[in-house]
């Protein structure tokens, strides 16, 4: 992949933030959790054998400034050492380890629009835009000012399953329970500078860029960052059904650039407020360039993470969470009337003035390193670094 600088990955406001971030060291073969300073970047692994240790502190971001740690490399060296995938430096990775993976669907309009419009095209893009067209004409632009489950988005349903036009994808975006599924199991994500994977069999597939939530096992959420939820809509638009297969594929899960911690300057109403822009540039000269603000949100950040985390559903080692793709691209790439989809070499940046950037190329699933260090390569690591405690 192309180098690329600082500039590129950090937050606008860096100097009035909180980061950390995960790195990978060679020279004791395995992963370190990171402070991000403005001299460097440092290994706070002394103190948090794992980013789970440290989001389950009370006050992560106070905990993490005060500790002490090691100036391991400049920012701008482990950048280059991530693009190029050196064996001798530091590197990216995605900055949590431990954590469930989990993501929300359909908790935009705009992306709610375009599932039921897979589902009525079959999977098959060429179909996308008539399909599109009958959609969009049927439900207009009201269904935006809906609440999901509120008296208005029962009369809809009714209004919608009476013409036989009733969806799942309706139902969890206007119904009372939001679609919470898994995206990839924990270790399994990769960070800014590393390849994504596209299932070689889809022929439709677009990049969903999120804001992603990180929630400490009490339900507390303590940061957050921006993710990549890679999507194949052909397989998925084939049915619902299908959705594990759609999301879950190898080095499909991009979570980055650092986890901003949640301080006195940044919360979570401020993530719920981000801009966040996503760029694709192709080989073939085709560009993509769009923002969209998180207010268009139609699920409050904190219910999402409320309806993923509580008693009926713990999660010992904590969650990060998709917030729901802000994009579903329709811009033509080539015949007309054919829609977005990626061609291998495609450059994604995502980005957020509060967050940074999020920047991967584009693959075959196949062609990506594949997913080998798990949560049991890390607990040996760990201790044969003598970094575990009871």
């Amino acid at each position: 992949m192309a180098l690329f600088a600082a500039a590129d990955v950090l937050p606008e406001d860096f100097g009035e933030g909180t980061f950390a971030g995960r790195v990978w060291r060679p020279d004791v073969a395995g992963p370190s959790v990171v402070r991000l300073d403005p001299g460097g970047v440092v290994d706070v692994t002394g103190s948090w054998a794992t980013m789970r240790d440290l989001i389950e502190e009370p006050a992560p971001a106070a905990a993490l400034r005060a500790a002490s740690g090691e100036r391991i490399a400049d920012l701008e060296d482990c950048l280059a050492a991530t693009a190029s995938g050196s064996d001798d430096r530091p590197r990216l990775l995605a900055p949590v380890d431990l954590q469930a993976i989990k993501a929300s669907g359909v908790t935009f309009v705009r992306s709610m629009l375009e599932r039921v419009i897979e589902e009525h095209a079959r999977g098959d893009p060429a179909r996308a835009e008539t399909a599109r067209a009958e959609m969009t004409g049927i439900l207009g632009s009201s269904i935006a000012e809906v609440r999901p489950g509120s008296p208005e988005a029962a009369e809809l349903k009714q209004h919608l399953s009476a013409r036989n036009l009733w969806s799942p994808y309706l139902e969890v975006g206007l119904g009372p329970d939001a679609e919470l599924f898994t995206k990839a199991q924990p270790m399994a994500a990769v960070g800014t500078g590393a390849d994504i994977g596209v299932h070689p069999d889809s022929a439709w597939n677009n990049p969903e860029p999120e804001v992603v939530l990180v929630i400490a096992s009490d339900g507390k959420v303590q940061g957050a960052t921006l993710g990549n939820d890679v999507n194949l809509r052909d397989f998925e638009g084939r049915s619902a059904l299908l959705l594990g297969r759609a999301k879950d594929n190898n080095a499909s899960c991009a979570i980055g650039p650092f986890i901003r911690l949640f301080d006195e300057n940044f919360g979570l109403d401020d993530a719920g407020a981000v801009e966040v822009r996503l760029e694709v540039d192709g080989t073939d000269g085709f560009r993509l360039d769009d923002t969209i603000s998180m207010t268009l949100i139609s699920r409050t950040p904190a219910d999402l993470a409320g309806q993923l985390v509580n008693r009926h559903h713990p999660f010992p080692d904590g969650a990060v969470l998709f917030l729901g793709t802000m994009f579903a691209p329709t811009q033509d790439r080539g015949t007309p009337g054919s829609g977005f989809t990626h061609h291998a070499h495609d450059v994604v940046r995502i980005r957020s003035p509060q967050f940074g950037g999020l920047i991967n190329r584009v693959l075959p699933t196949d062609q990506c390193p594949p997913w080998e260090f798990g949560s049991r390569a890390l607990m040996a690591n760990l201790a044969a670094r003598g970094l575990l405690q009871a």
